[in-house]
């Protein structure tokens, strides 16, 4: 408790030196809590926005069906899948795809169909909510479709516009028919905006003779299961199709999420603590220097190296320890107002990620190891870097010290 009281009362005979470091140090502890709740909740945000919005945590696949997306690669056992995902409380819709040429007057464009349950979509996934005009679809929606945003300008194609498709079904006969947009999706993905054509399942059923044919199963828990538990849960009882993660769907994503936000915690959290320690190291040894004849008095009469180490690391820790707090407060209080009412970057055009339009309100993610984690780097890298101002204390000859010199 002496210590203490000693190590206390030399970190204020220098006033403003130790405001400064404390402001410095506090400085620090506050933006890294402030930069990395930002990341973590930018990956967060990357994260549910990937999985909820259409690709959903797990896709099961006929074989090699991704390599081609042929018409013919369909979905055999589809009960099978349903039971098992109804059985574990697990979202899951299905879809068909296939490729045609679509057109609005004078211009046309390549085009991917989808033929969607539009109840299951608005119920496990958020794409079909992302409307810029008119409407979703709903199950009295034939003949109608929904499409893409950059697909929609390409053909100058508003809501109410009369649309000719032109597909090969699957029987080889060629499919024409007449359809009428229903409404234009906000920007949701790159593949999506610049091709996706939406109908009900059972138009694609006719338009391109197609007998139920499911090439895609979208599966999505919402955050009750890890996407490895699902993919496990099916894999264990379905044989001979494609079972893939989100990850496996996604691997820029993926990567950015699992390695991106590492790498940047890391590197920012390197830097701050470092400076800050730099800070610490140079109070300690100013602080030293000035107290250099007390130094050689105290190891006059007995004191110890090691006790001299303690007191002055024990002013580092004092010090790092107030300036944690301030930091903390401060860091911690924005941190959690962009939290709640988040970073508007839409000045800066479409926040997008792997492909991926993200909400472009960017907010933070707090939680325990955020704020703990600075405080523990700081406090580590204050104790390293006063071991060597008090290491001069220490190894200070008490006749040379008496006699020292400012």
């Amino acid at each position: 408790m002496k210590t203490i009281e000693v190590s206390w009362r030399n970190l204020w005979r220098n006033r403003t030196r130790t405001y400064v470091t404390i402001s410095a140090v506090a400085l620090c502890i506050g933006i890294l809590i402030i930069f990395q709740s930002m990341i973590v909740g930018l990956i967060d945000k990357a994260v549910f926005t990937t999985t909820n919005l259409v690709v959903g945590e797990v896709q099961i696949h006929a074989d090699d069906y991704l390599n081609d997306r042929s018409l013919y690669k369909y979905l055999k056992n589809t009960e099978k899948i349903k039971s098992i995902a109804k059985k574990n409380n697990i979202g899951l819709v299905e879809r068909s795809y296939g490729f045609g040429l679509i057109s609005s007057g004078t211009k046309s464009a390549g085009t991917q169909f989808w033929g969607v349950n539009p109840e299951s979509e608005l119920m496990h996934f958020d794409f079909a909510k992302h409307i810029d005009q008119g409407t979703f679809l709903s199950s009295s929606s034939s003949n109608k479709i929904v499409l893409g945003n950059k697909l929609a300008l390409s053909l100058a194609a508003e809501v109410g516009t009369e649309l000719v498709v032109f597909v090969q079904g699957a029987d080889g006969s060629l499919g024409n028919e007449l359809f009428y947009v229903s409404g234009i999706l906000k920007n949701v993905a790159d593949n999506i905006d610049r091709s996706a054509a939406i109908m009900l399942i059972n138009d694609f059923n006719i338009l391109f003779s197609a007998n139920n044919m499911i090439h895609e199963i979208a599966l999505n828990s919402k955050g009750n299961f890890e996407a490895e538990e699902i993919q496990n849960l099916m894999s264990a009882e379905i044989k001979n199709v494609e079972i893939d993660t989100w990850k496996q769907l996604m691997p820029t994503i993926s990567l950015m999420t699992e390695k991106m936000s590492v790498f940047m915690r890391t590197l920012f959290s390197l830097i701050f603590t470092i400076a800050a320690g730099l800070g610490v190291m140079n109070t300690m040894i100013m602080s030293t220097y000035d107290r250099m004849r007390e130094f050689g008095i105290i190891r006059a009469i007995g004191a110890t190296p090691w006790r001299i180490i303690r007191q002055v690391s024990l002013e580092a820790i004092i010090l790092t320890f107030i300036a944690s707090i301030i930091g903390t407060i401060v860091g911690l209080s924005v941190a959690l107002y962009f939290q709640k009412y988040g970073f508007d970057v839409t000045g800066q055009g479409n926040l997008s990620i792997g492909g991926v339009v993200m909400d472009p309100i960017w907010k933070s993610s707090v939680s325990l190891g955020i704020v703990l984690l600075p405080i523990a780097l700081m406090m580590l890298i204050s104790t390293i870097s006063s071991l060597y101002p008090a290491s001069i204390a220490a190894r200070i000859k008490p006749v040379e010290a008496i006699h020292y010199k400012k």
